[in-house]
Parts: C-alpha cells; sequence; structure tokens
C-alpha cells in the first residue's frame, strides 16, 4: 500500500479501493418477452474509494452473453488487484485495458467504468454529463416498456402508464402481437416502438413489418436472430419500417458490421463495456449514418444514471429499467412522464434510500 503523510500528520490512502455487494431488485410485475420471463433478479452494488472519494456502478450480468453474478464477483476480485497501485483519473486507459482483458465480462467492466466517471465527477465537483461536455437539456424522453402478457394485464398496464408519451411493446410470439393490438385499442395517439427479441425468421419479420406500419409502430429492434446480418439488410431494404439492431451489435467493431444493415442501433452500456466504449459506438454510428437509441436492463437507478450521462448525444431512449421494478434501492434520477433528471449534482447523480 502507498501512503502519503497529509500536513496534519493523518495518513491519507492512495491505493484505489474496489468493493461489492449484491442487491436485490424485483420487478412491479412479471416481465415477458419472447426469449425470457423476468421475476426478482439480482444485480452488483460496485464501489472505488480512493483519497476518501467513493464513486459507485452498477453490474447487471446478462445470462445472453453467459455472464452470472458469480463471473461478475471472480472479476471484480481480479480486477480490485489490478487497479490497486491505478490512477482512478485515467478512464480512458483503464477503460481500454479493462474491456480489452475481461471481454467475456464486459457487464462488469461498465460497472466499474461508470465507478471511475462517479469518482472523478465527486472528487472535482461536477456531474458526470458535464465532465463529458454535453448538454443535459437535450436529453430526449424515455420509453415505457411493456411486456408480453394477456390482454386484459396489457390493458390495465397501458392504463396505467397513461402518463409516458412513449411506449416499447414486447412483441415476437402470438402473444406479443396480441399485446400490441391492446395497446394501440387503448392507446391510439401513442409513440409506439417495438422489440421482437429475435422472435421471427426474415419470413414471418417480412410478413409481420407491412402490419407494424399500419399500427404506427415507429421502429422494431432486433426482429430476427442476432448472426443474420444479410437478414437485417433484406429487412432494412425492404424500407417497410425502419430496423434496429440489439443483440446483433454489442461492441464497437459491430457498428461496422452493421453498416448498410440496418437504419439504427442500440447501445447497452453492459453489453459493451461501459460510458467508454458506448462513446466510440454513438460517433462511428454517427458517420456511418444511423440513428442510435441507449437501452437498458432490468435494473437499479445506479445503472441507468450512467448510461443516461450519454442521452444528449442520441435520438431515442429506453432507460425505463429502474421503472420497472419496486423498492429502487438509489434516488436522484426521476422518470415522470419519462423525464429523466441528470446534471443537478456530482457524478452519476444518484444516491441510496
Amino acid at each position: 500500500m502507498v501512503l502519503q503523510i497529509n500536513p496534519r500528520g493523518f495518513e491519507i490512502t492512495r491505493t484505489m479501493k474496489i468493493t461489492w455487494k449484491r442487491i436485490k431488485i424485483s420487478p412491479a410485475s412479471v416481465f415477458r418477452t419472447a426469449k425470457a420471463v423476468r421475476t426478482d433478479k439480482e444485480t452488483i452494488w460496485v464501489q472505488i474509494k480512493h483519497e476518501g472519494t467513493v464513486g459507485w456502478g452498477e453490474a447487471v450480468p446478462m445470462d445472453t452473453y453467459r455472464q452470472t453474478l458469480e463471473s461478475a464477483e471472480e472479476t471484480l476480485g481480479a480486477v480490485s488487484e489490478l487497479l490497486a497501485t491505478r490512477d482512478p483519473r485515467h478512464i480512458e486507459e483503464l477503460s481500454e485495458e479493462l474491456v480489452a482483458r475481461f471481454d467475456k465480462q464486459l457487464a462488469t467492466v461498465a460497472a466499474i467504468d461508470a465507478a471511475l466517471h462517479d469518482w472523478v465527477g465527486k472528487k472535482y465537483g461536477l456531474s458526470t454529463v458535464t465532465m463529458l461536455g454535453l448538454n443535459p437539456a437535450r436529453i430526449p424522453v424515455t420509453s415505457f416498456s411493456i411486456g408480453i402478457d394477456t390482454p386484459q394485464v396489457v390493458a390495465e398496464k397501458t392504463k396505467a402508464a397513461a402518463g409516458f408519451p412513449i411506449f416499447k411493446v414486447k412483441v415476437g410470439t402470438p402473444e406479443g402481437d396480441i399485446a400490441l393490438k391492446t395497446i394501440r385499442e387503448f392507446a391510439p395517439k401513442k409513440t409506439v416502438r417495438v422489440d421482437a427479441n429475435m422472435g421471427w425468421t426474415v419470413e414471418q419479420a417480412l410478413e409481420q413489418l407491412p402490419r407494424l406500419r399500419e399500427l404506427r409502430v415507429e421502429f422494431v429492434e432486433q426482429p430476427i436472430a442476432a448472426n443474420d446480418l444479410e437478414g437485417l439488410r433484406r429487412l432494412k431494404e425492404a424500407a417497410i419500417i425502419p430496423i434496429v439492431a440489439d443483440e446483433s451489435c454489442v461492441r464497437p467493431g459491430d457498428v461496422l458490421r452493421l453498416a448498410g444493415c440496418v437504419d439504427g442501433i442500440n447501445i447497452k452500456l453492459g453489453k459493451c463495456g461501459g460510458i467508454r466504449p458506448a462513446m466510440k459506438m454513438i460517433h462511428l454510428a454517427r458517420a456511418l449514418g444511423m440513428k442510435i437509441m441507449l437501452g437498458c436492463m432490468i435494473e437499479s437507478s445506479l445503472g441507468i444514471a450512467a448510461a443516461a450521462q450519454l442521452a444528449p448525444l442520441v435520438d431515442w431512449l429506453d432507460l425505463d429499467g429502474h421503472l420497472l421494478i419496486k423498492d429502487d434501492p438509489f434516488i436522484g434520477l426521476g422518470g415522470q412522464g419519462g423525464r429523466l433528471m441528470i446534471g443537478g449534482s456530482q457524478g452519476l447523480g444518484v444516491r441510496p434510500v
């Protein structure tokens, strides 16, 4: 351990200390997609302490990418040793190193990345969005997700979410298609986006897209398998409705591969490894003429707050994970009517309840 003695004789640690603990979050109701059913889950609250300041991040391991709570904690142990004598101010350098070394555990890397940004913001009295040079007033309104369920439950959820101007609907199954019709019945004027979660083949998608256009759907997210880039290209060239890639777009290199195959991409910090890699993806997408959405998993306000710092750079937001749970362990982000609040305090701007 490297120590420095301040003028009054007290020891100040110069070691970066990383600690973590699991936190339980519960969806407000069972949340179904074409691929999974989400009930109670655990995420990991990551804390970085250095020079008396603490930065926070949230790791949300994704089974889609073969990540578990156990693999996340194993990664955190390795990162803790690796960063013990490093300077948290060197975020760009640390981010690149962690992404390269822990490529299969990017949800955990994203938590470290968030905690580093939070630490620097708190250390120097700046909000993260200000530190990134962005204008928090340019943040789009987030959509509110409605999962696959019975028509009666979907109708109830639609009425309960009347204050949100944009709905994101899970489709890709017969039940999901019925849910979309139900939502249109009870919310005929809302902006609606759909996510098929790879639930269709190319042929099925070509059959479904005209119907989605008739229902005034703004775009469809990941209609087919992630690795079927030529299939995505066929759907884009059909020009029926805009196509947005999610599972097909994980890292910055995927943005280049998707050029000409989709109209837009969905960036999630847990997929790419945090704020720094996400910024690279945003700039690549802009250069290639793609639109950009920021997405999330079901997670607390802490995880959502990290992604929200990049919101002024994108076209669409789907940062409602904290709005879909009960007893959020953090506060400070908001979400009333789809409006998130960033830039009002130091770092990521959230604190424990």
